[in-house]
């Protein structure tokens, strides 16, 4: 949603210590920046100590940014902030001057403490206030939303699908967008922002319903996945690699280890395993090498969930995804 240029599956790699080799490790540090600002909602969320602050924000707002002093990383910015639409290079909307800061961010702070009708509503309403205060010279966006999630945790909301709605929006990033109009132009203390705070309820709505599903789809897959591994008399532990090469995801020794929690040698041998049982096949040499889904895999997949294919990759993933998502919406 920012710009940060990691896929999904590079995400995967860098959160499990295994840097891709074409990320930056600039990119990386957002990535685990992201990581370590929620992990500090998680921390700081059913402290009884807990207030809300301007200096709460601000250490959020370190984190999101991994630290980057020269991007602004803990502390307000100094000077004034216009945001421009990229595709036009129109100015969309002024926030206030750097000067006015403090003080709103210590208002909207002493309104989300008093608490307001639904935490929902509170986490949409903080959400729209720190995007239109835009307190920090880089990184608001990410800041709002993960100090809305931080709203939904303190009102006993702690399922992912409650809190973050970061995948959600990266969807629907025009919907998103679209949804700060009733912010107006410049900055204005007494706008109307219940057109935001509609959209960001229906996002959860939404979100809510389609991780719901997807969940249920998943789970199904990994029994599937189990018993694949177990038929193939593997380790239990080597279910993690099968289950990333399902969803076409590259599993590399480095990847592995931590994820599975074992030596240099045993991730070897677990890997060379997992190529003979035909669940997973190599690709390149030495450093290189990394492993994707075998040309058995789909195939003892579909058969363990009664869908048969015939194709191999992702063809072979979308049928059996599909099909599980029809029967698994079907008996809502």
């Amino acid at each position: 949603m920012e710009g940060v240029p990691v896929t999904v599956e590079e995400v995967h790699h860098i959160l499990a210590g295994d840097r891709p080799a074409q990320t930056r490790e600039e990119d990386a540090a957002l990535v685990r920046g992201y990581r370590d600002a929620m992990s500090f909602v998680l921390r700081r969320a059913d402290d009884r100590a807990f207030s809300w602050g301007r200096e709460l924000l601000v250490g959020l707002h370190d984190r999101v940014l991994a630290g980057n002093w020269a991007a602004g990383a803990g502390r307000f910015r100094r000077g004034p902030a216009h945001l421009i639409d990229n595709r036009t290079g129109q100015l969309v909307f002024e926030p206030p001057a750097d000067g006015d800061v403090p003080e709103l961010v210590d208002r909207a702070c002493a309104i989300v403490e008093r608490g307001l009708e639904h935490p929902a509503i509170g986490a949409a309403w903080i959400h729209a206030a720190v995007a239109a205060i835009h307190p920090f010279t880089d990184g608001n966006g990410r800041a709002a939303r993960v100090i809305a999630s931080l709203a939904m945790y303190r009102g006993g909301f702690k399922l992912p699908e409650f809190t973050s709605l970061e995948e959600w929006w990266g969807r629907h990033l025009s919907d998103y967008y679209a949804s700060f109009r009733c912010l107006g132009a410049a900055f204005d203390p007494d706008a109307n922002v219940t057109p935001f705070i509609r959209a960001h309820l229906e996002a959860q709505l939404h979100q809510v319903r389609a991780l719901d599903l997807r969940e249920r789809v998943q789970q199904r897959i990994w029994t599937a996945v189990e018993e694949a591994v177990s038929a193939a008399g593997l380790e239990p532990r080597v279910a993690n690699a099968v289950w990333d090469a399902f969803f076409g995801r590259a599993v590399t020794p480095r990847y592995y280890r931590p994820l599975a929690d074992v030596s240099v040698a045993t991730a070897t041998n677990d890997l060379a395993a997992t190529v003979a049982a035909g669940l997973l096949r190599p690709v390149g040499r030495a450093r290189s090498r990394s492993y994707q889904a075998g040309d058995r895999l789909y195939s003892r997949i579909g058969a363990a969930l009664g869908v048969p294919v015939d194709e191999f990759g992702e063809p072979a993933r979308g049928i059996i995804i599909g099909e599980l998502t029809k029967r698994v919406a079907s008996q809502v």
